[in-house]
């Protein structure tokens, strides 16, 4: 590959990349379709447009689609959140999400050219836009207003490092704490279209949501009031009709669905079941399942190879369609023992579908099940009760009442974002944590 390098002339700036492609930034008052970009991006963000967005984001009225954003961008974003201090990468953050933002709202525009101006004595690109005019007016005011991102009330384009006459790219030698290698392959795939912007904005928003000093405040009370009134807990059934009002009541219930199940497997293997496998952490809402080697939600491996899975299906009682993906799926895991689906539903069971499940286990050697949620969670209690030792541990190790309040433990503590390493959530859970904290309260 060649080298990468810059060259500046009086009017303009070269870039040239390791594959030898050549990009031409120019200088000079901006041109007719940049000044219509940056009109049309100032008319929308004047609107509300990130305002509304991350209302609806705490509402849980819209969530990221983990689908179309790339791998790349979905690490590097969590990276720059995760890296964020009260002294570095809060302006780096406020940037990658001004720069998501303009280009969920105007698309061609380009997020590498921070400066544009119609007049003739200031420094501007042909094809930029003045990246601090909308900062200054429209980003830093509605992040501090959501207290996501703690800056300045002048904005983070104050910021001398990010003020430099040259494009954005991996060449841009300004000191910038914080993940700038990160921030810059955000940029990168956002310029190549390799990622969708709007969800990726969303993406971000909402771990912006989740680690924000009020939502930190919302789960610390959940979890104080939830551990006073874990004596409500002492039976599976009680932290099942728990968590199924729970589901009934708050958005988006088809994830909670998987979530609770992934919270009482977490309780079943902190309690020293099933030692020889570990528990797949939690895999983001909507990822593709083939993509990912994923065959259900809930997933028991021994190093590389699933063994147990379970895949959660809310709202669906017939999963004809269902069984023929999960066949599919069998032939390229060939040492799964055991996989079913789990419905909130009943489900519907008809011979075609029982002698479809006989012919799959035969050809696959593994034990398929279709069950309801609470059939699902009785068989874990009662085989982890009854039968302790086949599963890892020592015979009547646990009891009900310990399971079940580890349980609902692992499911609010999960929700409140304190488990993201075995479930990493990047949907926003203000408002379930909301909701469930409703219900500790209401128990008398």
């Amino acid at each position: 590959m060649a080298e990468k390098y810059i060259r500046v002339f009086t009017d303009r700036s070269e870039y040239y990349g390791e594959t030898g492609e050549v990009t031409v930034y120019h200088e000079g008052p901006m041109s007719a379709g940049a000044q219509a970009r940056s009109k049309h991006i100032r008319s929308e963000f004047e609107k509300g447009f990130l305002d509304n967005l991350i209302v609806a984001l705490k509402a849980g009225e819209t969530m990221p689609d983990h689908t179309l954003i790339s791998e790349p961008t979905l690490t590097s974003i969590e990276s720059l959140v995760n890296r964020v201090t009260s002294e570095v990468g809060r302006a780096l953050i406020g940037l990658t999400v001004m720069q998501l933002a303009i280009k969920a709202v105007s698309p061609e525009q380009s997020i590498r050219l921070h400066k544009g101006s119609e007049k003739k004595g200031s420094f501007s690109w042909v094809e930029g836009i003045s990246m601090r005019t909308l900062d200054k007016s429209y980003v830093t005011p509605v992040l501090r207003r959501h207290d996501l991102v703690k800056l300045n009330a002048d904005g983070f384009m104050m910021t001398r490092s990010l003020a430099e006459n040259y494009p954005y790219s991996d060449l841009y030698k300004a000191n910038i704490r914080g993940a700038r290698e990160e921030w810059l392959k955000v940029v990168y795939e956002l310029e190549n279209g390799l990622t969708h912007p709007l969800e990726s904005l969303k993406l971000m928003l909402s771990m912006l949501i989740n680690s924000e000093s009020a939502f930190k405040e919302m789960t610390d009370r959940l979890l104080s009031a939830l551990q006073s009134k874990l004596h409500y807990f002492s039976s599976r059934r009680q932290v099942m009709q728990f968590i199924q009002q729970h589901l009934h009541h708050a958005t988006h219930s088809a994830r909670l669905l998987e979530i609770s199940m992934h919270s009482l497997m977490q309780a079943v293997m902190e309690n020293g079941f099933y030692r020889s496998y570990q528990l797949r952490p939690l895999s983001q809402m909507r990822s593709a399942n083939k993509k990912h080697g994923n065959i259900g939600d809930i997933e028991l491996v021994d190093g590389p190879v699933i063994v147990h899975a379970w895949d959660a299906k809310y709202d669906k009682s017939y999963l004809r369609h269902e069984i023929e993906e999960l066949h599919e799926k069998l032939a390229l895991h060939q040492h799964v023992e055991l996989a079913g689906f789990v419905t909130n539903a009943v489900p519907q069971l008809d011979q075609a579908i029982i002698d479809r499940l006989k012919e799959i286990e035969a050809l696959h050697n593994v034990r398929l099940s279709i069950s309801s949620f609470d059939d699902w969670v009785n068989a874990i209690f009662d085989d982890l009760i009854t039968h302790g030792s086949v599963f890892g541990a020592p015979l009547n190790l646990i009891t009900e009442e310990k399971l079940a309040r580890d349980w609902i433990t692992a499911y609010a503590e999960t929700l409140s974002q304190r488990k993201r390493d075995i479930a990493p959530i990047d949907e926003p859970c203000m408002d379930w944590v909301k909701s469930l904290l409703q219900q500790v309260d209401n128990l008398y």
